[in-house]
């Protein structure tokens, strides 16, 4: 998607890292020596991560007879040692062969029937008959793989959990499921999962797709990420059909005609005649055929439209309105796209099989003004535009740009998550502009030649208008990476493209042009795969240069070009950070639990695994250790005292044993207890204080959660709550019980209520209503003598204060005010007993993307004082649980992956 007026979507990231993130990288490919004389290539070989299988060898030269498929997969076989290849396990998906003589297989990978998501194994050929030789191989296959392949979660209840991604009640109430069937997560020994497009269908979702991945037998999210079919505007309307979906109806006869574009200008266009005389935007002189739609100013869902027009008028000229929404540019500019990639490139058409280019243009969003674009999996969206932005369709690099990521889902199928999301969005930046400069004859070192949508303002000069958009803008891995976890832009896909199309661009700023382009093409199309990340790429432009017979000298170029770019295996490790990593590449939701010089954390042991629990040192002197038992089920969201661990366990061995528990163990080891277990009610807020233990669950009578308590080892029983009252938060500390409390008051609006409860007198001593005004109440927390909590602004603002009562109820204070320049922007809240911690910026503070508007910690004394940042680590900061004095632990994206860290005290100004 073309990022312009409105940020990413925040996406859940579910309890599994995205596999883009948490794969380790593969090594760098060296550029080749060269070969003795009258000797063949010698081969070079990058091994895999997570699998004993080689992610790339090239410099291959063996002899290959036969079929293509046949031949790549007798190759595969005869080379056990090298591959360690099941060729059973292999499904033939694609077999091209190019205008050179070059034929590419590509398989995709299943264990037990089931497809593993991503796992595509690539053989690369070339010649024909006896003299067919193979040249390289390469992708993702993993060994290793022992999931089962048999559901024991019932259907319905992976169905409910996926829905669940869509956190807004509204939005999900009227969101649409779309079930893939079973796949395999790798990683490991891999996770039964299913697959499902979960789609929100109204404002408050944004019309936002995600794909959804469930754990089959665990009934937990395993894995989450942005929808590639994500539509920027709202549902289709329910009008009668109105055009089809090629635009081919009988009848229809190639015709030309003349239409203004967008700034009134006179422009030829390819269309259609009607059987009736009338005309249509139908370009049918190419092998795929080019349609053209008016979405008439409303919204536009996923699939090919059978509810919308197509762009049409009674004669072949063509009024003005069809240049002001954009309709001729798109339908011109989509002509142009098809053919630069059949003339330049060999491609037919989007799909490679001249499937039908649909464009809908004067989209919205329910209505209101859309500056946006977007490929939802079948076609192009393109907003109308606002006061500040012209149709999204002029930009003919924006048409390039999203026509590309059908290119890309046809070829490599790069999921939209973390570095390979990021790639994505590079090749599409990439081929976008290139695409531009080839048809208007702009050369390389035109300043505007590496700016992305520089022509959509209505108002500003170009450069203003591409902002962050541009690939000459020399941003770094190291240096430029925007840490956010795969909750935010989906793990950066947008916020660090740039970094790897700055690298492509440079790449065709130094060789030839259109080599350039056909190497970059050859990289995606023959060796690019699913999950590969910037280090992957780097090798596979490296790999399809040596494909198409690149000197030593344009591939050290080639790797220069990426070395500039700090794309090279390890780069994470070179960013520097102040706070020491208590635990790298974690997997795990939820906030870490730390008490007493320990801490506790949910993680995967590799990526795609199970979560477990595993506990450690804070001051060092040990490495982690496992604290949940290796059961086969899900443990996580802990809580600890230092001593001793409760959390939330989820699993079972069939549909009759599946259910979800509160369990509890001492750190040092010992039985594991279980003090709540139910098949349906998901507990939450688990807490842990001495002998006390404490959770939230829902009644089924009334629907409404209840506070458990567990008292001095005793079994978990609820405490009484009012009729019609609820309880959002739970927090525990040396035999006071808190939370918020939630009714619907008199004028039928939700009152909020922070609550202290003494165990030992059995019954609330405290309870502090928040005024009306006041839209949203973050969870309580016990700490020092106290009950705090935030309160943020219900007039429309983001003004977050910290208030402090009295356990008593003798009294409240203002921690921290939400009128000052480093209030909290969220309920995210942490505390020691001399303390407070809490997040300082929404991932786009004062409307600009850098590091240094990421999410920060800030810590101010538990009486108050002058805020001071945690840490001066550039990357976001999220989850953060304080420890004794100012000592803090926290969820640190700066490296590009999710390292549990920690620090002493304050790093103060940065």
């Amino acid at each position: 998607m073309h990022q312009r007026s409105r940020t990413p979507k925040a996406l859940g990231a579910g309890l599994a890292a995205v596999l883009s993130l948490g794969l380790a990288a593969p090594a760098a490919l060296a550029v080749p020596a060269a070969p003795a004389a009258d000797t063949d290539p010698v081969p070079t070989l990058v091994d895999g991560q997570e699998t004993a299988t080689p992610q790339l060898v090239t410099g291959l030269h063996e002899s290959a007879p036969g079929s293509p498929a046949d031949a790549a997969r007798a190759h595969l076989a005869a080379h056990p040692e090298r591959y360690r290849i099941d060729p059973g396990q292999l499904a033939e998906v694609a077999a091209e062969r190019g205008a050179d003589g070059r034929s590419t297989v590509r398989f995709q990978q299943y264990h037990g029937g089931v497809p593993v998501l991503g796992a595509q194994y690539l053989v690369h050929l070339t010649g024909d008959g006896a003299g067919q030789r193979v040249e390289s191989v390469g992708g993702k296959y993993f060994t290793g793989l022992t999931a089962p392949t048999t559901a024991t979660v019932p259907a319905a209840v992976l169905r409910d959990l996926a829905l669940g991604e869509i956190k807004d009640p509204g939005a999900r109430a009227g969101a649409t499921v779309e079930d893939h069937g079973a796949v395999v997560v790798p990683g490991g020994a891999g996770r039964l999962a299913r697959h499902f497009t979960v789609r929100a269908a109204d404002p408050a979702g944004g019309g936002q797709a995600r794909e959804v991945y469930v754990d089959a037998n665990l009934g937990v999210v395993a894995l989450v990420h942005d929808s590639r079919s994500s539509a920027p505007a709202g549902t289709t309307g329910t009008g009668a059909a109105k055009g089809t979906a090629t635009g081919a109806a009988a009848g229809v006869e190639p015709a030309t005609g003349t239409a203004p574009d967008f700034f009134g200008r006179p422009v030829k266009v390819d269309i259609g005649r009607l059987p009736d005389g009338s005309y249509q935007f139908s370009d049918l002189t190419r092998p795929a055929a080019v349609t053209t739609y008016d979405a008439a100013g409303e919204g536009v869902g996923p699939g090919l439209p059978t509810d919308l027009a197509v762009v049409h008028a009674p004669g072949p000229d063509f009024p003005a309105a069809t240049g002001t929404v954009g309709a001729t540019d798109a339908h011109v500019n989509a002509g142009i796209v098809y053919d630069f990639y059949r003339d330049r490139l060999g491609r037919d058409g989007l799909d490679g099989k001249a499937g039908p280019i649909i464009s809908v243009v004067n989209a919205t969003a329910w209505g209101e003004p859309l500056a946006n674009a977007s490929w939802d999996g079948s076609k192009m969206v393109y907003g109308g535009g606002n006061d500040k932005f012209r149709p999204f369709s002029v930009a003919l690099d924006v048409v390039g740009h999203e026509m590309t990521h059908g290119v890309v889902e046809n070829t490599a199928g790069l999921l939209m998550a973390g570095q390979t999301g990021a790639m994505d969005e590079a090749l599409a930046d990439y081929f976008g502009n290139a695409i531009e400069v080839t048809a208007r004859g702009i050369p390389m070192t035109d300043p505007k030649a590496g700016l992305l949508g520089e022509n959509l303002c209505r108002t500003g000069t170009p450069e203003a208008c591409a902002g962050s958009r541009r690939l000459d803008n020399h941003r770094t891995t190291v240096d430029d990476y925007l840490g956010v976890p795969t909750d935010v832009d989906s793990g950066g896909v947008h916020l660090n493209s740039t970094i790897f199309s700055g690298a492509l661009w440079d790449i065709r700023r130094t060789l030839d042009p259109l080599t350039a382009d056909r190497v970059v093409y050859r990289a995606l199309a023959a060796y690019l795969t699913p999950l590969d990340d910037f280090v992957a790429g780097r090798n596979a432009v490296l790999a399809a240069g040596q494909d198409l017979g690149l000197s030593r000298a344009q591939l050290r170029t080639v790797a220069g070009a990426f070395d500039a770019h700090g794309i090279r295996a390890g780069w994470q490790s070179r960013i520097g950070a102040d706070s020491r990593t208590l635990l790298r590449g974690i997997t795990g939701t939820g906030a870490p639990a730390v008490a007493a010089g320990r801490w506790v954390m949910a993680s995967a042991e590799r990526p795609g695994a199970t979560e477990a629990l595993y506990t450690g040192p804070i001051t060092g002197g040990g490495g982690p250790t496992r604290l949940s038992p290796e059961d086969g089920r899900a443990h996580g969201y802990p809580a600890t005292d230092g001593t001793s661990a409760a959390w939330i366990s989820l699993g079972g061995q069939g549909q009759d044993s599946w259910k979800m528990e509160v369990l509890t163990r001492s750190l040092a080891g010992g039985p594991v207890r279980t003090l709540y277990s139910s098949p349906s009610r998901l507990p939450a807020d688990v807490r842990v204080s001495g002998g006390d233990i404490a959770f939230r669950a829902s009644d089924p009578s009334v629907n409404l959660n209840r506070v458990f308590l567990s008292h001095d080892g005793g079994p978990a029983v609820p405490l009484p709550l009012p009729a019609g009252h609820d309880v959002l938060s739970v927090t525990l500390k040396d035999g006071v019980l808190g939370w918020t409390e939630r009714w619907v008051g008199d004028q039928g609006t939700d009152v909020y209520a922070p609550t202290v409860y003494s165990i030992a007198l059995g019954k609330v001593t405290a309870q502090y209503v928040v005024p009306a005004s006041k839209a949203k109440v973050g969870p309580a927390l016990l700490t020092g003598g106290r009950l705090l909590w935030t309160e943020t602004s219900g007039d429309g603002g983001r003004r977050t204060s910290i208030r402090s009562g009295a356990v008593d109820g003798s009294g409240v204070t203002d921690v921290v005010s939400g009128d000052g320049p480093n209030a909290p922007s969220n309920g995210t809240l942490t505390a020691s007993d001399r303390a407070v911690t809490y997040q300082v910026g929404t991932d786009e503070q004062r409307g600009e993307w850098s590091n240094a508007a990421l999410p920060k910690l800030w810590q101010v004394p538990l009486a108050g004082g002058t805020p001071e940042r945690v840490s001066c680590n550039r990357g976001g900061q999220y989850r953060p649980a304080a420890e004794q004095g100012t000592r803090v632990v926290w969820v640190d994206a700066t490296a590009g992956r999710s390292d549990l860290v920690v620090r002493d005290r304050p790093a103060g100004g940065c």
